[in-house]
């Protein structure tokens, strides 16, 4: 069997915007242990500490080609639909090293990067210098408020309990008005969910306080603030096997050989399965313009 190719092999260039494109890199932001607010300060530093002892790990399996091309088809592109990007200032919170700001600036947005772990902080910014990198924690930013178009956030919510409601005020606060918050979450109330539960605690790749999101719970806490836009539940055998090959130890070197026919049957089943079978959630939320 043939590897399947990256998704980069039938994609036009980058281009980016020339006004962006010159402005100078941002400088590493200070380091966020001193500035975390105190209320937080033990979630955040055992994230911090968690994140910069598996970056490297973590790096080579979700960045290869073939977990790349799983986010294009089955995240980013349902995230972001019907969303032209193009001339927004995006917030791509708790980045990583990156793999979202990559889709977002292809597409023409203006990118900033805020991470906690100052390993793929530093990675994000030697990886996208035309993009602002900031070292500090979504749930005390400190950036202005009312200062971006689109707030992201892949997979990051899980990693902050128990504050998720903190993470979603600050969001609100940052977005300016009729602003979208496009996410993509494990989250609670599926089959999915209870063996990750299980797996939570015993597994050196994952922190004590992640857990999946109860996005039913947050949709009505929130009601008064955000819109809905889109919902849809995914994810099956591609997401478990191609994006998250770190967790079931599989060698990155071997993804290549089965990516392929994996993703073809997750596009099929996607369409079948609904919340209770699903691994993930992603959505859009409208900041309600009066709040």
């Amino acid at each position: 069997m043939e590897p399947v190719k990256g998704p980069d092999a039938n994609r036009p260039s980058i281009s980016f915007d020339p006004d962006l494109a010159s402005l100078e890199p941002a400088p590493r932001a200070p380091d966020v242990s001193l500035k975390t607010n105190e209320r937080f300060a033990t979630s955040e530093r055992q994230q911090e500490k968690h994140y910069d002892t598996i970056s490297a790990e973590y790096e080579a399996h979700y960045s290869d080609d073939s977990s790349r091309e799983y986010r294009w088809r089955f995240i980013y592109e349902p995230m972001f639909s019907q969303i032209q990007l193009s001339g927004m200032n995006v917030l791509d919170a708790m980045c990583g090293s990156g793999q979202t700001t990559e889709f977002l600036l292809e597409r023409g947005a203006s990118v900033t990067g805020i991470d906690i772990s100052k390993e793929v902080i530093d990675a994000f910014h030697s990886r996208w210098p035309e993009a602002q990198a900031i070292r500090r924690s979504l749930l005390d930013s400190d950036l202005p408020d009312s200062s971006f178009d689109c707030v992201t956030v892949v997979g990051g919510l899980h990693h902050i309990h128990p504050y998720v409601s903190e993470a979603l005020v600050e969001i609100h606060r940052l977005l300016k008005p009729g602003g979208l918050f496009c996410f993509m979450e494990p989250h609670s109330g599926s089959f999915p969910d209870v063996i990750r539960k299980f797996w939570y605690k015993h597994d050196r790749f994952f922190s004590d306080n992640e857990a999946a999101i109860d996005l039913s719970s947050l949709e009505r806490e929130f009601a008064s603030r955000f819109s809905s836009r889109m919902v849809r539940y995914q994810g099956n055998l591609a997401f478990l096997l191609v994006l998250n090959s770190l967790i079931f130890r599989i060698p990155v070197n071997l993804k290549p050989y089965y990516s392929s026919p994996l993703m073809r049957v997750e596009g099929v089943v996607n369409k079948l399965q609904g919340k209770r079978m699903s691994c993930f959630v992603v959505g859009q939320w409208r900041k309600i313009a009066d709040c």
